[in-house]
C-alpha cells in the first residue's frame, strides 16, 4: 500500500503512536487505518484537536494500551 502525504494526519509525526509503529510494537493495521488515511474516527485525533489530554498508549478507538507505556 502507497502512503500518500496528503492521506497522512497531521499530528502523525509528534503522535507516541508513530514512534511505538516505527520501534515495533504497534501492528501497521494501526497506522494503515487510522494514521495514513488520515482517519476522521480517530479519537486521538478529536481530543487533540480539542486541546483535551489523552494519555500516549490511548489507541485510535479510544482504547488503553497497558503494553504501551
Amino acid at each position: 500500500m502507497k502512503r500518500q502525504s496528503k492521506n497522512i494526519c497531521k499530528w502523525f509525526h509528534c503522535c507516541p503512536l508513530k514512534r511505538f509503529y516505527e520501534e515495533g510494537r504497534l501492528d501497521k493495521k494501526w497506522v494503515e487505518d487510522y494514521c495514513w488515511s488520515n482517519n476522521p474516527d480517530c479519537v486521538r485525533k478529536k481530543m487533540e484537536e480539542k486541546g483535551q489530554y489523552h494519555p500516549d498508549n490511548m489507541m485510535p478507538d479510544g482504547t488503553i494500551d497497558e503494553d504501551m507505556v
